[in-house]
C-alpha cells in the first residue's frame, strides 16, 4: 500500500503520448494501466497497420511495439516510419520473445530504438521510458536551439524584419523563379520621412521605437507571402510576388495611407505621425531584369519621391528610360 501511495504521489504528466501497440489482450490491459499510473497519454493499436497509422502522428513521440502482430509486424512498422518525413523523432521500443543476436540487430537495423524480451519486466520499462524521454527532450531542446540561431542568422533584431542578407537572398529565389516561370514580382523600398529629426527631437531609442512600429504596422498591412526586410538604417525593402507595376502601386499607396492615417506608438503612450517615401519598380517593366538593376531602380524611384517632397510613391520602370528622364530634369533645373 505503501509503494502504491509513492508512485501515486510522485506521477508527473508527460508531455509525450506513448503507442502501445499489442495484439495480446492481457499484456496490453497491463501495459496501459502502468503507462497510465507513469503519467503517460495513452493510445493503443492492436494491428500493424493501424499501429503504422497512429505511430504518424504529431503527438506519439514513443511507441512500444510488439514484434510480431497480424498486419504489419514491428520492424515493418519501423522501417516505414524512418523512411517517412514525420517532422519530430519517435523513440521505439520492440517487445519479442526472440533474443538471439541476429534478432536483436536485425530489430535495431529496421529503426528500432531499443528492445525488451517477454514476459515484460516493468521497472524495466519504465528506466527505458524515462531515458527515452531524455533523449526526446534534448532533441526538441536543439531544435530549438537551431531555430534560435537561424532566427538570429536572418532576422533584424531590432525590427522582427529579415535583415539585408537574407531578403537579397529572397529577391534572387524569385528572380530565379521570374526565369521559370515568367510571374512578375514587384519591389518596394520605403524610407521613413524626416527619422533624423526624430532621433535628434526624442533620442534614438524613440526613433528605433518608431522604426519597429513602422515595420510591425507594414507587416499588417501586407500578404503572407510578402518579404519585408531591413536594408540599412531606416530603409527598408519589401518584396511582391505575383505583381506586375500596377499591382506593386495599389500595394505601395496602401501602405503609405495607412501609415499617414495611423498614430506611430513610442516612449511611454507618446505618440506621433509619419510618413513614408516609396520608390518601387517591378520585373514586368524592367528589361533583362536582375538584382542590381532592380535594386538601382527602386533605389532611384525612392530618390525621385524624396526630391519631389516626401510622402508619396514613385515607381519606375526601365533604367535606360529613366535615365533618359533624369537628364532630361537635370536640364530644366540648369535653365
Amino acid at each position: 500500500m505503501k509503494n502504491t501511495f509513492v508512485e501515486t504521489a510522485s506521477r508527473q504528466k508527460s508531455r509525450f503520448s506513448v503507442l502501445v501497440a499489442e495484439d495480446d489482450p492481457l499484456t496490453k490491459r497491463l501495459l496501459e494501466k502502468k503507462l497510465k499510473d507513469w503519467g503517460y497519454t495513452v493510445l493503443k493499436a492492436e494491428d500493424g497497420n493501424k499501429a503504422l497509422k497512429t505511430i504518424k502522428q504529431p503527438e506519439v513521440r514513443m511507441a512500444i511495439l510488439d514484434w510480431m502482430m497480424p498486419g504489419l509486424e514491428g520492424p515493418e512498422i519501423c522501417s516505414k516510419l524512418r523512411q517517412s518525413k514525420k517532422p519530430k523523432y519517435t523513440y521505439i521500443i520492440l517487445l519479442t520473445a526472440r533474443d538471439t543476436s541476429f534478432d536483436i540487430i536485425q530489430g535495431l537495423e529496421a529503426g528500432a530504438d531499443d528492445y525488451m524480451t517477454k514476459p515484460i519486466n516493468f521497472m524495466e520499462l519504465r528506466a527505458r521510458l524515462k531515458t527515452a524521454h531524455r533523449i526526446l527532450e534534448l532533441e526538441d531542446n536543439l531544435i530549438k536551439a537551431q531555430k534560435k540561431l537561424l532566427k538570429l542568422a536572418t532576422m533584424d533584431s531590432l525590427t522582427g524584419a529579415w535583415n539585408r542578407r537574407t531578403i537579397l537572398s529572397f529577391i534572387r529565389e524569385e528572380l530565379e523563379r521570374f526565369k521559370r516561370e515568367k510571374n512578375p514580382f514587384g519591389l518596394l523600398m520605403i524610407d521613413l520621412d524626416n527619422f533624423k529629426n526624430i532621433n535628434d527631437s526624442y533620442g534614438h531609442q524613440a526613433g528605433d521605437a518608431v522604426l519597429k512600429n513602422i515595420v510591425k504596422m507594414l507587416k499588417k498591412n501586407l500578404r503572407p507571402f510578402d518579404r519585408i526586410g531591413r536594408y540599412g538604417g531606416d530603409e527598408l525593402l519589401i518584396l511582391l510576388p505575383n505583381c506586375n507595376i500596377f499591382n506593386t502601386g495599389i500595394i505601395a499607396t496602401r501602405l503609405l495611407e495607412h501609415i499617414r492615417k495611423n498614430k506611430i506608438n513610442f516612449r511611454h503612450r507618446a505618440t506621433l505621425s509619419a510618413t513614408l517615401s516609396i520608390g518601387g519598380t517591378s520585373t514586368d517593366s524592367i528589361s533583362q531584369p536582375n538584382l542590381v538593376k532592380l535594386i538601382r531602380t527602386a533605389d532611384r524611384a525612392l530618390y525621385l519621391a524624396k526630391k519631389l517632397g516626401r510622402d508619396r510613391v514613385t515607381l519606375f520602370g526601365d533604367s535606360i528610360k529613366m535615365e533618359a528622364k533624369e537628364k532630361k530634369n537635370a536640364r530644366k533645373e540648369k535653365r
